[in-house]
């Protein structure tokens, strides 16, 4: 197995959006070449998204009368495709989650929307040597997410025990990065001994294979390891739009202010 070092560490800063939420916002601060396919990680037409609790639960609605609420550890996979209009609402007062934009190659990003979830008691587990995983797409440790992506990624929930390390295989055309929950003390890179800090990005180079270790004596180490095949298409993002040119764009934002292609129930719906 050739390791992947760290080419890159950000920290995901809080931000205030929309109705006073605090949010993280990381990987829109990196190019998007960089990290191809994947558009944003924040914790809609053109890309499908993924939310995973991590704790509380949000209300979720959208046009298509879809209606769910998505508690802790579950997770949605939603699929904007040519449009969808919906509302998030926190269910509890304290709601944290991540949400993972992932872009749609050009002949898929006007396909019908839709809207999936997976309850925590569905997603798979295995744990082994003071490692635990849920594996919410891919594959890990011999356990396979039953979660279809358009885009072929994987989306791995790991908790290392004090000491404990994992070894895990990525695709070697494939694009890849971790996002730091909880812990300060995690060894992402065989070549550089520098720990990274919660809430952070790393961004891994070329390899196909991927080794963490929990350096810490006393405290777990969480993290998201996400990889995804790039599409190696150009990337234009207005707000929740994401094309391939600014034509698109343009034509989007009109399809959306006129109710149509994909839009036409915008004027009318309302969110409870």
């Amino acid at each position: 197995m050739t390791l992947r070092q760290v080419i890159k560490t950000i920290s995901a800063d809080l931000e205030i959006e929309g109705d006073g939420a605090v949010v993280r916002k990381s990987i829109t601060k990196i190019d998007h070449g960089l990290l191809d396919p994947f558009v944003s990680l924040v914790g809609f037409s053109g890309f499908e998204s993924v939310t995973y609790m991590l704790q509380g639960g949000i209300k979720y609605q959208d046009f298509n009368g879809h209606k769910i609420t998505i508690h802790e550890g579950d997770v949605q996979w939603m699929t904007a495709g040519k449009g969808i209009i919906h509302s998030e609402m926190p269910e509890e007062e304290v709601s944290n989650g991540l949400q993972l934009w992932i872009n749609l190659p050009s002949t898929n990003k006007m396909i019908d929307p839709k809207a999936l979830e997976l309850s925590s008691s569905e997603i798979q587990r295995a744990e082994e040597d003071g490692v635990e995983v849920k594996v919410i797409a891919g594959e890990s440790m011999g356990v396979q997410s039953p979660f279809y992506t358009n885009t072929p990624i994987m989306f791995l929930d790991f908790t290392l025990k004090p000491r404990a390390q994992t070894h895990q295989a990525v695709p070697v055309s494939w694009t890849a990065f971790a996002y730091v929950i909880d812990g300060d003390e995690g060894l992402f890179s065989s070549s550089d001994s520098s720990t990274v800090q919660a809430h952070s990005v790393v961004v891994f180079g070329k390899g196909d294979g991927v080794s963490v270790l929990n350096t810490s004596s006393s405290r777990p180490l969480r993290f998201l390891l996400i990889a995804g095949e790039p599409i190696g298409e150009p990337v234009v993002q207005y707000g929740p739009f994401v094309m391939n040119t600014q034509a698109e764009i343009d034509m989007t934002i009109e399809d959306y202010r006129n109710a149509k292609n994909g839009f036409e129930r915008a004027k009318s719906w309302r969110s409870d």
